[in-house]
């Protein structure tokens, strides 16, 4: 287990040039960093069989795909409709035409389940790193497939994993839901990112120098802990090359990604104590004006739930964050991985 001592510092409060916000660095607030650890088993219950295991399909909503294709009752991942939505397909699409006031529409959309293995006590880091590719593979198939719905905007991937980052199933899966929209915080995100650019003629990820926010790196993809991270040992993992989408990922980006995004899951679970944690996956929406293009760049996120947002966070929209990323990377880049 890495073990790192926080020089004495005083808070900083620094800029997110991402997503346009600040975050406020408080470490007298916390104790050392290396002693950050989920207080518990973050798992919503202990079952050892649940609907998402292999043969118990036909407890499940209707299925979309499955990898293999051709399997049976040996698949290794399962793409399923939610079987209690958010959102509904089944509803006409209405158009959110932007008014003063309040605007209600139909809520319209889709939102679809990735079961990442057949097995129950299976998690996303006890896959092989070609097998974490095969789940992005799921999700840039699935993400194409809604691409052909007209009316979708945008499509958000993300995991829960645990009850207290919102997991009501512990069988480990993700999910995506399909909006008509494109959210404010994703139009934050976009206009940030393309202000930078044009102030400095860069792409805000592309100009990252990591430096001692470095937790490692791959052939495609360096991870590392963000400059004004919102969440303590928050990780995100950026793709070397410039792009927009997601849903350009090749087969060899997608292995190359799996090796990478399994070692940060078992270096934050060995490190925090298999914490809950949330797994997003920023993008663009399918429809970017052109000029967006030189500017947006894909990434994901790791966020760790190790303490809770109160009044401050809610009213500011101004996260406190007790460890600096400086010492976060380090705990994290020390953190041994045993074959």
């Amino acid at each position: 287990m890495a073990e790192a001592e926080a020089p004495n510092r005083s808070p900083e409060i620094r800029k997110d040039r991402i997503h346009n916000r600040w975050v406020l660095f408080s470490p007298a607030r916390s104790r050392r960093p290396s002693d950050f650890k989920a207080k518990s088993n973050p798992q919503p219950n202990n079952k050892t069989e649940c609907p998402f295991c292999a043969g118990h399909e036909h407890e499940c909503a209707p299925e979309i795909f499955r990898v293999p294709a051709d399997s049976t009752v040996d698949w290794k991942i399962r793409v399923i409709q939610n079987l209690f939505p958010a959102v509904s397909r089944e509803l006409e699409f209405q158009n959110p035409v932007s008014a003063l006031g309040d605007v209600a529409v139909s809520g319209f959309g889709f939102h679809d389940v990735v079961i990442e293995s057949p097995v129950h006590s299976v998690n996303m880091s006890d896959l092989s790193p070609s097998q974490v590719g095969d789940v992005m593979l799921a999700f840039k198939k699935r993400t194409e497939q809604l691409q052909n719905c007209d009316n979708v905007k945008y499509v958000q991937v993300f995991k829960n994993h645990g009850a207290s980052a919102g997991a009501s199933m512990s069988h480990s899966h993700s999910q995506m839901i399909a909006l008509p929209i494109v959210p404010p915080t994703v139009s934050a995100r976009l206009d940030s990112m393309r202000e930078y650019y044009k102030q400095t003629g860069k792409c805000s990820l592309c100009d990252i120098q990591p430096n001692e926010l470095l937790i490692d790196q791959s052939a495609h993809f360096i991870s590392l802990v963000p400059f004004a991270a919102t969440f303590a040992f928050e990780i995100w993992i950026i793709p070397r090359d410039h792009s927009s989408h997601f849903h350009e990922l090749d087969s060899e980006k997608a292995n190359d990604l799996g090796g990478l995004l399994k070692l940060m899951l078992l270096k934050m679970s060995l490190q925090l104590n298999n914490p809950p944690f949330n797994l997003l996956i920023h993008t663009s929406p399918f429809q970017v004006d052109p000029s967006y293009a030189p500017s947006t760049h894909w990434f994901l996120q790791i966020a760790p739930h190790l303490s809770g947002v109160g009044g401050f966070e809610i009213a500011t929209g101004c996260h406190i964050n007790p460890v600096f990323p400086e010492d976060a990377a380090k705990i994290l880049r020390d953190v041994i991985i045993l074959n």
